[in-house]
Parts: C-alpha cells; sequence; structure tokens
C-alpha cells in the first residue's frame, strides 16, 4: 500500500511538472531521493520515462481533433485538412534533432548529466532566462499568435532549444520549448500549445526506447505501479493543462522563472549538503 501511495504520489508531480516549464526531471529527482520507490533500479528508470505516457494521452484527449488531418467535408466526404499535416510538418521538423542526439547517445547523457549538478545549474540558467526574454518582450506584440502561424523556421529553431532540454536534465522540456518559442516572437498562449503537440512523438520515443533498451521483464506488482501512475499522470495532467492555457493567456512566465531559480539552489544546496557530510 505504501509503495502504491509513492507511485500516487509520483503520478500527480509528474501530472504538474510536465506541462508547466519547472522541470519535471528535477523534480523526479528530488522526490526520489526521499521518496524512493521500492524496486529495482531498471524499473525506476523505466517508470520515470514511461510515466509520462499517461501526460500523452491526456494532449490527445484534449486536442485530439486538432492533430487529426482528415476531416468530414459538408458533403460528407473524408477529406485531408492542409493546415493539420502542416502541423505534424512542423511536429516532426521540430522533434527531429532531439530525436537523432537521444537514440545516439541516450546512455552516454544519462550517464554525463543526469545528476545534482546539472540539473540544479540548469534549473538556474534557464530561470534567469525565462526573466530576461519576458523583460526583454514586454510591451511587444507576439508575431505569431496562433500555432499555425509558427513557420517552419520556427519549428527548427524551437526544436534546437528542445535538444538543449533532451541533453541536459533540469533544462524542461515544456520549458525550453517555451522559451525558445516566446524569444522568437511566438506568443505565450500558441507556445504553450506547440509544446504539448510535440510532447506526443517525444515521450512516446522515449518511452518506447526505454523499453527497448530494458525490456518488459518486471514484477508484476511493479507493472501495477507503473499504471497507477500513468494513470493518475494523465487526469492531473488533464488538470494542469487546462489551467496553464487560462494563465498564459492573462500572465507571463516571469514566476516560473523565479521559481526555477529558488529550486535550482536548493537543488544544489542540497547536493553541496550530502557530498560534504556523505
Amino acid at each position: 500500500m505504501v509503495e502504491v501511495l509513492k507511485a500516487i504520489f509520483l503520478g500527480i508531480v509528474e501530472g504538474i511538472t510536465e506541462w508547466l516549464p519547472v522541470s519535471s526531471t528535477g523534480h523526479m529527482i528530488l522526490v526520489d531521493e526521499f521518496l524512493q520507490l521500492d524496486a529495482s533500479e531498471a524499473f525506476k528508470e523505466l517508470f520515470f520515462v514511461v510515466i509520462q505516457f499517461g501526460a500523452i494521452l491526456a494532449v490527445l484527449t484534449l486536442y485530439w481533433r486538432r492533430f487529426v488531418p482528415l476531416k468530414k467535408s459538408r458533403r460528407g466526404r473524408t477529406v485531408g485538412d492542409p493546415q493539420v499535416f502542416r502541423l505534424w510538418l512542423k511536429i516532426i521538423i521540430a522533434c527531429v534533432p532531439a530525436a537523432v542526439v537521444g537514440i545516439l547517445f541516450d546512455d552516454k547523457l544519462n550517464e554525463w548529466f543526469y545528476n545534482f549538478q546539472t540539473v540544479g545549474l540548469a534549473l538556474i540558467v534557464f530561470g534567469i532566462a525565462f526573466i530576461a526574454v519576458e523583460n526583454h518582450n514586454a510591451g511587444q506584440q507576439a508575431r505569431a499568435m496562433q500555432v499555425h502561424d509558427i513557420t517552419y523556421r520556427d519549428a527548427l529553431i524551437i526544436g534546437l532549444f528542445q535538444l538543449i532540454a533532451a541533453i541536459f536534465p533540469g533544462t524542461s522540456r515544456s520549458g525550453a520549448t517555451i522559451l525558445g518559442s516566446i524569444a522568437i516572437g511566438v506568443g505565450r498562449a500558441a507556445a504553450a500549445e506547440f509544446t504539448f503537440f510535440l510532447a506526443v512523438p517525444v515521450m512516446f520515443g522515449a518511452s518506447l526506447l526505454k523499453f527497448i533498451k530494458l525490456g518488459f521483464d518486471f514484477a508484476l506488482f511493479e507493472w501495477v505501479l507503473l499504471i497507477i501512475g500513468s494513470v493518475v499522470a494523465y487526469f492531473v495532467s488533464l488538470i494542469c493543462i487546462q489551467m496553464l492555457m487560462g494563465y498564459v493567456k492573462r500572465h507571463d512566465f516571469k514566476v516560473f522563472g523565479w521559481y526555477r531559480i529558488v529550486l535550482g539552489i536548493l537543488v544544489l544546496g542540497y547536493w553541496g549538503y550530502t557530498a560534504l557530510f556523505a
């Protein structure tokens, strides 16, 4: 029962932090330090990635009509929607850099950068960047107010920001793509929505890679924990995505920048304390 409660709590953390630009990885590392699952290390590595599948389903639930490129015409015929096809092409372009690096260097990146130091520094650096970009853009009209206004060049630039998040844990995938988007003139709401759309192939691909790497040979109870965590992440994500979209229509992202800075200082402080007294 205790392990089930841990899985539920981790699902809540994932469902909130995956969509807010505050780094789900940074929060998961901290939570795991104090609330460790009683499971094998291989399963925990799988759990922290595949639990995101629930978050993916939340995006598909809320934006299903925006994803489907086939529509019914007024005459009842099934026709293709060019705007949706273009959206998918932009998503693919944005995902290519991170996908290539993730496939080729996933193990090495985890070995080099999956630690308290990297997470803490990434939280602080991108927190400062959020505040700086928002201050720079204050009073300016965004160039791309809707997702379909994002160009193919914009998509590639956003994909390069997503690559930074793929390399450095603590950057936050959503944080990097939102920051990159608003830095090049994309409106906050459009930036958030495009980030949600990018999450679908990215998270699905990351989950698939973990299954290929680690296999399916886990205990039944471990599978139960994974399902519980994913289901909780799904329902929490439904709420969080809608709340974030309501928030960004009226506010900027500076509050998340300050939160990241404080969290990064706490992460580095805890790492320094444990390193000194270990």
